[in-house]
């Protein structure tokens, strides 16, 4: 018997709710949107039509994958970030909300630095902040950087996919190591890095565990290599007088404070997220 989209979703929905999915009426949406081909507009415009046999069982392949862990992002391959839809893959990090602090941070600064200003992005991912950066700051540059050669695809496809060519590029360049000559004279650098503990990758949601690259969370053994290194040698990447802002772990704030203060960064500030967590951290080079 034949089901309209309005249906489909529904169910979706039901199916998502009862195996504890916080975002159901979301993902349903997403989910009944991918398995359809139809972009949000669509979907609304023709929720009361029937969908075909071929839409049915694609959206229940694709429910059945996120009801074993697979998140939503992956499975649709593109997610929602600071009002930007950007492609994603199993090769970076899906773009959270606690991240948008983050980039909301980094615009302050960037618009404050002026025309011309330089922005990197440090462990990139899917480009994401300094994606948000280049759109919200028609004055600025970006520069996307990142070890992975499979996530700096995904950030050049993000490039393409907003329309940045023109202000954004993208090099690899590992943030353990110090920076190449060409990598220079940033007003801003931000960065998301891997900041789990190992010790507490095997007890994360397996949704986290099982798809998400252990590469872009592991930290080592206290989460805190990467603002080690980072805060260590980048710092000479900076102008005078610009800024290194951090996105941290729930519990890190402290010490992401003093790695900063230790490395002759000052006016050290921290921020906290919706939720109330010390979620950025960032410093200043003055000399």
């Amino acid at each position: 018997m034949a089901t309209t989209y309005n249906n489909l979703y529904l169910d979706a929905r039901r199916q998502l709710r009862a195996a504890g999915v916080e975002a159901a009426q979301l993902e349903a949406r997403e989910l009944v949107c991918c398995a359809a081909g139809k972009d949000r507009e669509g979907f609304y415009r023709d929720m009361g039509l029937y969908a075909s046999d071929q839409v049915e069982e694609r959206l229940a392949e694709l429910i059945a994958r996120r009801l074993a862990g697979e998140p939503v992002a992956y499975i649709i391959g593109e997610w929602e970030f600071y009002g930007m839809t950007l492609d994603i893959s199993r090769d970076v990090l899906i773009p959270r909300m606690d991240t948008e602090l983050l980039a909301e941070r980094a615009i302050l600064l960037a618009r404050a630095a002026g025309e011309g200003a330089r922005v990197l992005d440090l462990c990139a991912g899917s480009g994401c902040v300094g994606l948000a950066v280049a759109a919200n700051v028609p004055a600025c540059r970006v520069v996307l950087a990142d070890m992975s050669e499979e996530a700096l695809k995904v950030c050049k496809q993000n490039v393409r996919r907003n329309e940045l060519n023109a202000r954004v590029t993208c090099v690899q360049a590992n943030a353990m190591e110090k920076p190449s000559p060409s990598l220079w004279d940033f007003d801003v650098i931000v960065s998301n890095p891997p900041y789990i503990p190992t010790g507490e990758i095997p007890q994360l949601d397996v949704s986290v565990r099982d798809y998400e690259p252990h590469m872009a969370l592991d930290g080592g053994a206290d989460g805190l290599d990467f603002y080690r290194a980072i805060a260590e040698q980048w710092r000479t990447a900076l102008r005078l007088g610009g800024s290194m802002l951090f996105e941290v772990g729930e519990t890190q704030a402290p010490e992401v404070e003093l790695i900063l203060g230790k490395n002759g960064f000052e006016q050290i500030e921290t921020y906290q997220d919706t939720a109330g967590i010390w979620r950025v951290v960032e410093g200043t080079a003055n000399t």
